[in-house]
C-alpha cells in the first residue's frame, strides 16, 4: 500500500511516499528556517503562507523521486493535530482536495504519533508495546505505546517543552534560531559542571517535567553577567544547561521504564537529535539491559515519512476521515483509539 503523506504543522512543508508503513520511497522537506531565523522564532502567518507556496511543488517532487504517478497512490495521510492552526489547515485542505480528486481514503494523523512512528522506519524490527520519550520544540511526553494506535501518557511537561527551553536559552546566549543544534555544539566545548542549574520536579507527578524555571535560570545567569560587565563562557553555560535537560529527561524516562517494566525504550522528536541525550540514554539502557531505539537525525525533525508510516497503521485500524476533517491546534495523543 502506497501512501502519499503530508506534514505542515509548523515551519517545514513535507511530502513523502511510504509503502506499507516502513518502506520510504521519497521524503521531501522544504524548510523555512532561514526565513524565521530573522525573527528569532517561527512567525505563524509567514509559515502558513510559505506552506501554501510550496506544497504543490514538493508533492510533485515526492512523486517523481518515488517513481510514482498519482494513479499509484492508495491513500492520502496528513498531520491534522496538534500544531500551528494556520499551518495545519494548509496541509489538511490540500490533502482533502487531493484525496477527493483521486478517490482514495484520507487518513488523519496525530503529530506526536507520527514522531514515534519514525522509529518504525529506522528499526523494521520494532513493534509495540514499548515506552517512548517524545521531546520536541512544542512537546515533552513519556508515552506508553501499547499498540500502533493505542497510547497512554505517563508524563508530560507542565509548562515549556524541552526544545523550546533550548531555543530560548540559545537566544539569550546569542545563538541563531533554532538554537538546539548550536547549544549542542557549544556543549561539547564546555564544562558541564561549571554552573549548577536547577532540575525542577513536579510534586505528586514523578514523570512530569517543568522546564520554565530552568530556562529562566539560564537567561538570568546570562543577563546578570552582562549587567555586571562579566564575560560569560557560552560553552560552559550551554554544557551546564544541556546536562540539566538531559538529566531531567533521562531520569524520568528510566524511572518510568523501571516502574512499568519496559525493556524496549524509544525516543522521538527534534530533541532526540541531541547528542548528549542520545549518549545518556544509550548508557542508561545498556546498564539496565534495555533495547534502545532512536531515529536517525534526518527523521528526528518534522517530515512526511513519519506521517506516512503512522498513517498506514491508522488505516489498518480503520481511522479514516471525510471532507469534514478539520485541523486542531491542541489534541492529546491518546484521543483516538
Amino acid at each position: 500500500m502506497k501512501i502519499l503523506a503530508f506534514e505542515s504543522s509548523c515551519d517545514e512543508t513535507a511530502a513523502s511516499v511510504v509503502e506499507d508503513g516502513r518502506h520510504v520511497l521519497s521524503n521531501i522537506v522544504s524548510s523555512q528556517i532561514e526565513i524565521h531565523r530573522i525573527y528569532g522564532g517561527v512567525v505563524p502567518e509567514i509559515a502558513s503562507r510559505k506552506h501554501t507556496e510550496v506544497i504543490a511543488q514538493i508533492t510533485k517532487e515526492a512523486l517523481r523521486t518515488a517513481g510514482c504517478e498519482f494513479s499509484d497512490i492508495d491513500a492520502i495521510a496528513v498531520t491534522y493535530a496538534p500544531g500551528l492552526i494556520g499551518a495545519l489547515l494548509v496541509g489538511v485542505n490540500f490533502a482533502k482536495g487531493l484525496a477527493l480528486s483521486l478517490g482514495v481514503p484520507l487518513i488523519p494523523v496525530h503529530h506526536l504519533r507520527s514522531h514515534i512512528a519514525a522509529n518504525y522506519i529506522a528499526h523494521p524490527e520494532l513493534e509495540p508495546p514499548f515506552l517512548c520519550l517524545v521531546a520536541s520544540g512544542g512537546h515533552s511526553h513519556i508515552v506508553e505505546v501499547k499498540s500502533y494506535t493505542s497510547f497512554k501518557v505517563l508524563g508530560r511537561t507542565r509548562d515549556d517543552a524541552a526544545g523550546e527551553a533550548f531555543d530560548k536559552a540559545a537566544r539569550s546566549l546569542g545563538f541563531p534560531y533554532p538554537g538546539g543544534k548550536f547549544m549542542d555544539e557549544a556543549a561539547h566545548k564546555g564544562n558541564a559542571e561549571a554552573i549548577h542549574f536547577p532540575r525542577p520536579k513536579v510534586e505528586g507527578s514523578p514523570y512530569d517535567f517543568s522546564f520554565s524555571g530552568l530556562k529562566t535560570a539560564v537567561i538570568n545567569c546570562v543577563h546578570n553577567a552582562q549587567q555586571k560587565g562579566i564575560e560569560i563562557n557560552k560553552n560552559d553555560v550551554a554544557a551546564s544547561f544541556q546536562q540539566a535537560v538531559v538529566d531531567m529527561l533521562s531520569e524520568r524516562l528510566m524511572m518510568a521504564a523501571d516502574k512499568f517494566g519496559y525493556k524496549k525504550i524509544a525516543v522521538a522528536g527534534g530533541v532526540a537529535a541531541n547528542s548528549g541525550l542520545r549518549e545518556r540514554l544509550e548508557a542508561e539502557c545498556k546498564k539496565r539491559g534495555c533495547s534502545l531505539y532512536m531515529p536517525p537525525l534526518s527523521l528526528c525533525g518534522d517530515n512526511g515519512a513519519m506521517v506516512g508510516s503512522q498513517g498506514y497503521y491508522e488505516f489498518l485500524a480503520g481511522n479514516t476521515a471525510g471532507p469534514e476533517l478539520n485541523a486542531c491546534a491542541n489534541m492529546e495523543i491518546d484521543t483516538l483509539e
